[in-house]
């Protein structure tokens, strides 16, 4: 065991000031408690752990955050109007520090076979419907904030989707965390189960009102059934004093099909873990993403697609963009089984520098353990080119607007990938903000 001692996460395991989610729930408790013993038995990885390797935890921990205690009444639909995206017709979850809020949600007519509710709700009205689905995706041994997870296990988003159910419009889970009297831990666990032939879109925002100091532990897991299709939308655009942890656990069905678009804008120091598993043969999965790194900001993205059958298809396509001092790490691993023929697979990743002061380690690999496969991986890491930016200057554009522009195309195969009109015009405003404003060095 490296670094602090493995106490150091205790703090975000104390009791909630209105009882625990499930309480009395024999199989629930048991649960706890394995994850509880998994947390003390990892305790706190060090750099010399491959997976810690480019990333220290040091910074987070020093943090001291507490266990989020009460709940956010307060809160009224116009002071959140501001973070709402204009056009986008959804289904709309909103989660306050972690806790689901019905008083800021607005559902409507959900369609014959689709359930969403809350986590903590459906434990107390119908706890049988989670018994065999917490852990279902992760499994029963945990990396440490997925355990911790567990172990804090308080509230999250639950959508369960029928045999053939299709959701026209997506689900909108806003992720909203409001300033606190210290610095507090949320940790949401959510469970998105989609049957045979069922389809959705899901499109998660993290976003925060103020510049508050705070930490979202979030775990997703997400199962789609034989020939399942599941859209999702992933963007981060927390406070800049946020530190983010998202671990998404993915099982995947014969025939089925995962577009996963990661967009991480926000927070100080965030880390994102994608884990990939098919459990039949033909299954698709593509995981794409587009982070910036500025000043005081760490972007850390780790893939782990795992071919163990024949026949699927993983495409993993991941932008980066520094500026400043920000830094980053994408740590991606694609791993062919002896017996997983016909895998058609390709990683990259693809960095534009702007400042000497930025830093990115980034490490694509492939384990190739079959013979009749298609599988690729490449990184690059690049600067603006100069002749492109003096194009730009020469016909009147301004400095800062000329970069906007070329980062913006550099940036357009992703945010051309959301699932939502409105959500891209969204997105490509907030990148091109930030990088119009951003230091050079």
């Amino acid at each position: 065991m490296n670094g602090a001692s493995p106490t150091s996460f205790d703090t975000w395991l104390s009791a909630r000031a209105d009882g625990e989610a499930g309480a009395g729930l024999d199989w629930l408790e048991a649960q706890r408690r394995s994850a509880l013993d998994q947390v003390r038995e990892q305790g706190v990885p060090g750099t010399k752990q491959e997976a810690w390797r480019y990333t220290s935890l040091k910074r987070l921990i020093e943090q001291g955050f507490a266990r989020v205690e009460d709940e956010v009444t307060a809160l009224q639909l116009q002071d959140i109007e501001e973070l709402l995206i204009p056009g986008l017709d959804s289904h709309r979850v909103v989660m306050v520090n972690g806790r689901y809020t019905p008083s800021l949600s607005a559902l409507g007519d959900l369609p014959r076979g689709v359930r969403v509710t809350g986590l903590r709700a459906l434990l107390a009205s119908d706890p049988d419907a989670l018994r065999e689905r917490l852990n279902g995706v992760t499994g029963e041994s945990q990396p440490l904030f997925a355990a911790l997870n567990m172990a804090g296990l308080d509230d999250g988003l639950v959508v369960l989707l029928d045999r053939g159910a299709t959701l026209e419009r997506p689900i909108e889970l806003i992720h909203l965390s409001v300033g606190m009297d210290e610095p507090r831990v949320a940790q949401p666990r959510h469970l998105v189960s989609l049957a045979d032939g069922a389809q959705a879109t899901l499109i998660e925002r993290y976003v925060s009102l103020g510049e508050s100091l705070y930490c979202t532990n979030s775990v997703l897991e997400l199962s789609l059934g034989r020939d399942a299709v599941l859209k999702h939308d992933r963007i981060q655009v927390e406070s800049l004093n946020a530190f983010h942890i998202t671990g998404l656990y993915l099982s995947q069905g014969a025939g089925s099909r995962y577009v996963g678009v990661n967009i991480g804008l926000g927070a100080a120091w965030a880390r994102t873990d994608l884990v990939a598993r098919f459990s039949g043969e033909h299954a698709e999965c593509d995981l794409q993403g587009l982070y910036l790194a500025g000043d005081r900001q760490l972007m850390d993205y780790h893939i782990d697609v795992n071919h163990a059958l024949p026949s699927c298809s993983s495409r993993e396509t991941f932008k980066g963009i520094l500026y400043g001092k920000g830094r980053a790490v994408f740590d991606g691993r694609v791993v062919v089984a002896k017996d997983a023929q016909k895998t058609d697979a390709a990683m990259s990743n693809k960095n534009l520098m702007l400042s000497e002061n930025a830093e990115i380690d980034t490490k694509p690999q492939l384990e190739i353990n079959a013979d009749d496969v298609k599988c690729s991986h490449g990184t690059t890491v690049g600067q603006i080119e100069p002749e492109k930016l003096f194009y730009l200057r020469s016909r009147g554009i301004s400095a800062p607007f000329a970069r906007r522009m070329l980062c913006l195309g550099f940036a357009e195969e992703i945010i051309d990938a959301l699932h939502s009109d409105a959500l891209r015009e969204a997105v490509s405003e907030e990148v091109g903000r930030r990088l119009e404003t951003a230091p050079l060095t």
